[in-house]
């Protein structure tokens, strides 16, 4: 699993996705293209960013929301948590 966690984190754009659900969780696809857009200044289709949010989902860092019509994306940080645990931080 930690192979699958590291190859979704290597992106920079996967990563910018993460920072802006760690900031406000639970946003649509809408909103996270127009906060990438704006913060960060990728200006990646909505197709793209869908995909790059489907990567993340398979490494357990998103999970999908649907209500009607939207669909939200909440991230879940544990499978990081699970890595860091694997190399104990020593004094």
């Amino acid at each position: 699993m930690d192979d699958v966690v590291f190859k979704a984190i290597a992106d920079g754009t996967r990563r910018a996705i993460l920072d802006e659900l760690v900031e406000r969780d639970g946003q649509t696809l809408f909103e996270l293209c127009a906060r990438l857009a704006g913060k960060h200044g990728l200006t990646s289709s909505r197709q793209a960013v869908s995909q790059h949010v489907a990567v993340l989902e398979s490494a357990g860092l998103v999970s999908v929301r649907r209500a009607g019509r939207y669909t939200f994306h909440h991230v879940d940080t544990s499978p990081l948590a699970a890595i860091a645990e694997r190399w104990p931080h020593r004094k």
